[in-house]
């Protein structure tokens, strides 16, 4: 018998990492979009919880099938638009109610090779992938609002100088010295949120010029703290895109500690330091307005974000 002290909570479930490559053939000169795509279904499935009843479940093979063939008859123009299309195609299915949808995109950028005139050109069918950085997007539907998220994850950036640590309070537990001069470096992982219903949004621009502030702010702000250019780069995100609402951070701090040369009668003057791995500071924040509202059905299990 069921025991009436525990029911079954929060749940959803769907296909993960599904990698698609849809090659656009249209002319000589080919473009290619990679993505890695998760797709969690919400809804009317306690029963196949509780007793193994699968007659409301949309097979997970179907999820991953979906998500191909859309490739092919929707196209991906954005990250953030296939979403969508999965999303609304999902939920106008019986007994599902919302659910959740991810992507990571992978940058596939053209081979350089001798053009006609000698110059360097763009190959038409080959191409390396930058991995500087990898785009995100992610779409929550609940109660029918659609939450969407753009993104991107582990964009290393490194300043040599203008940044500073100090004033901080010690006590007998404390080190680290403080600094006027320091290098500062970290793994930007950043998402935003989209204000729910913002009309004709060009994803893929404001995804651009996104991470172009943020970088522009990590490099030009004289930073006290990791904290302050954190603030500054979402601060200058919300600035420019009204469309979007709430912008948040994870930026581990990539020590740099400078290395003991006086021993050996060598003179360091802040030019040879040895990379820190672990531990390292860890920073965690938001950038909001004042006013909006909070919406935590956009945020719920995605991973790493206050």
């Amino acid at each position: 018998m069921p025991n009436p002290d525990i029911v079954l909570g929060p749940n959803q479930y769907g296909k993960a990492e599904v990698r698609v490559v849809r090659v656009y053939r249209d002319t000589e000169v080919h473009t290619i979009k990679d993505l890695n795509v998760t797709s969690l279904l919400r809804g009317n499935f306690d029963d196949t919880f509780l007793t193994g009843d699968n007659t409301t479940v949309l097979t997970t093979d179907a999820q991953k099938n979906t998500i191909h063939s859309f490739a092919k008859e929707k196209g991906i123009s954005s990250p953030e638009e296939f979403l969508l299309e999965l999303g609304r195609h999902f939920t106008a299915m019986d007994h599902v109610t919302g659910g959740r949808w991810e992507t990571e995109a992978f940058n596939w950028e053209r081979i350089q090779v001798p053009g006609p005139d000698g110059a360097p050109a763009g190959h038409n069918h080959s191409f390396v992938r930058n991995k500087d950085d990898v785009r995100t997007a992610a779409l929550t539907v609940e109660d029918g609002v659609e939450y969407v998220l753009g993104g991107f994850k582990d964009l290393t950036v490194l300043k040599s100088t203008g940044s500073e640590f100090h004033g901080y309070p010690k006590d007998r537990y404390t080190t680290l010295p403080e600094t006027t001069d320091r290098i500062m470096a970290t793994d930007i992982t950043s998402r935003w949120l989209f204000r729910p219903g913002a009309e004709g949004v060009d994803y893929d621009a404001v995804y651009a010029r996104t991470k172009q502030i943020i970088m522009e702010q990590f490099a030009q702000v004289h930073s006290l703290s990791l904290q302050q250019t954190l603030y500054a780069a979402g601060e200058a995100v919300l600035e420019e895109f009204e469309e979007i609402e709430d912008i948040r951070f994870v930026m581990p701090n990539n020590h740099h500690y400078l290395v003991d040369l006086e021993r050996f009668g060598v003179e360091n003057n802040n030019e040879v330091f040895e990379a820190g791995v672990l531990p390292y500071g860890f920073m965690n924040a938001s950038v909001t307005r004042v006013g909006a509202e909070p919406k935590p059905k956009a945020w719920e299990w995605i991973g790493g974000f206050c």
